[in-house]
């Protein structure tokens, strides 16, 4: 490969025969195969030869960041990294030097302490998806919270089968504490400890009854109101899209969808290429949560948006889901990332909301469309709400036909 890469015999010849040659091209092959263009493995080329000069590696070596980033900032002109190097150069070539060492299984990674349950948490995941048929996202965000749960009690010591109550309420009351957690996520978080407790009690891997020891606090119905942005917001969080970088193409795309239809996440993300009916002017949206699937316009607006992203960006790739990374190895993007997104451009135009994510749009559409004069029943079939219950909520921020009340003489109720 380094003869594809370079140009010069002499510069081949040097990155042929330095140390560990097989190791640094099994990384590179890994790289290429995942999308990485022929600038990207240069440069990574580079990087790892001036690693193997500086830590002057050999077989069966591991390195641990410590180290790297020590001879780095102790590196002088002769190991071929420069010593006036910038912080991003640094930074940059640290993260390159760790990719490959994880990649070879050399990092000496940090000591931290984790949990000894992986076997019980298999178990219990495998269960939520053959036996429940859990969606691939629900049974993640289950697993995260009780992952963190055995994260955080395994410097005690403490086994599955000798957790007690007084060891739930610590650690929860510890992790609220630590993240400022309002009553409705704690409420989360309970539960979805109480659903693994549960399963452990009926497989005799815990104390009985822990689960009903464990009490979610209380979250009333209809306590407060739909959090998005206001249409002004919504406009200018548009416009930071219109530049011609690849991640403003992206995320415009992105954008367009959320405000348009109101679209979860979740959905935005697991869009594919197949979804989108060109010559029916169509958009296929499947909701992870119920399993449906709904047929949806496609709007010159975001046929648009698509339109470039899929000409101008989007990796030629095999994997058909429509959002991938901007970046190699090329993936598929989650519905994490897809609120990331909507966050940071909030965040940078300073926009101060209770919930700067991508439900923060889907609210915001939702309001357009009540602020529209269309129906419930429209508003809740556009955004593919299963309950009336569900779009009702937004009738209580009708503020214009809650101000035509307000502003009512009494007399005439008389």
């Amino acid at each position: 490969m380094f003869d594809n890469l370079f140009k010069c015999p002499d510069t081949i010849e040097a990155y042929s025969s330095a140390p560990l040659a097989d190791e640094r091209l099994s990384f590179l092959h890994h790289l290429r195969e995942s999308g990485s263009g022929t600038t990207s493995l240069r440069h990574h080329a580079c990087s790892q030869l001036r690693l193997v000069r500086l830590l002057e590696l050999t077989d069966d070596q591991s390195v641990s960041v410590v180290r790297i980033e020590a001879a780095v900032r102790s590196a002088g002109g002769g190991s071929g990294f420069p010593r006036q190097a910038s912080a991003s150069v640094i930074k940059v070539f640290v993260a390159n030097a760790v990719r490959w060492m994880r990649f070879l299984g050399r990092l000496e990674e940090p000591g931290a302490v984790r949990h000894s349950h992986a076997v019980e948490l298999d178990v219990w995941v495998d269960w939520m998806r053959r036996d429940r048929g859990l969606s691939q996202t629900t049974v993640g965000a289950l697993r995260r919270v009780v992952e963190d749960f055995f994260d955080r009690l395994a410097p005690s010591g403490t086994v599955l089968s000798a957790i007690t109550i007084s060891d739930i309420d610590r650690t929860c009351a510890a992790w609220y504490a630590e993240r400022q957690l309002g009553r409705r996520t704690r409420n989360i978080y309970a539960r979805r400890l109480r659903a693994f407790f549960l399963f452990a009690e009926s497989r005799g891997l815990c104390t009985p009854d822990l689960s009903v020891a464990i009490v979610p606090p209380r979250v009333y119905a209809e306590t407060g109101i739909p959090r998005g942005f206001a249409r002004g917001d919504v406009l200018r969080l548009l416009a930071t899209t219109e530049g011609d970088q690849p991640s403003d193409i992206r995320d415009r795309a992105m954008l367009m969808l959320l405000i348009t239809y109101g679209l979860r996440s979740g959905e935005v993300a697991g869009l594919r290429l197949d979804d989108v009916d060109w010559l029916e002017e169509t958009l296929r949206v499947r909701c992870p949560k119920p399993g449906t699937t709904r047929l949806l316009p496609l709007s010159p607006a975001a046929g648009h948006a698509l339109l470039r992203y899929l000409r101008e960006v989007r990796p030629r790739h095999p994997d058909r889901t429509l959002f991938l990374t901007l970046k190699a190895p090329f993936q598929a993007i989650d519905s994490r990332a897809c609120s990331g997104v909507v966050r940071r451009r909030a965040d940078r135009l300073g926009i101060r909301a209770p919930c700067r994510g991508a439900h923060a749009l889907r609210h915001a559409a939702a309001q357009h469309l009540l602020d529209q004069g269309m129906s419930m029943k429209v508003i809740g079939d556009y955004l593919g709400h299963r309950s009336p219950s569900t779009t009702a909520i937004y009738a209580r921020i009708d503020l214009k036909a809650l101000r035509e009340v307000a502003d009512c003489d009494p007399g005439d109720l008389s």
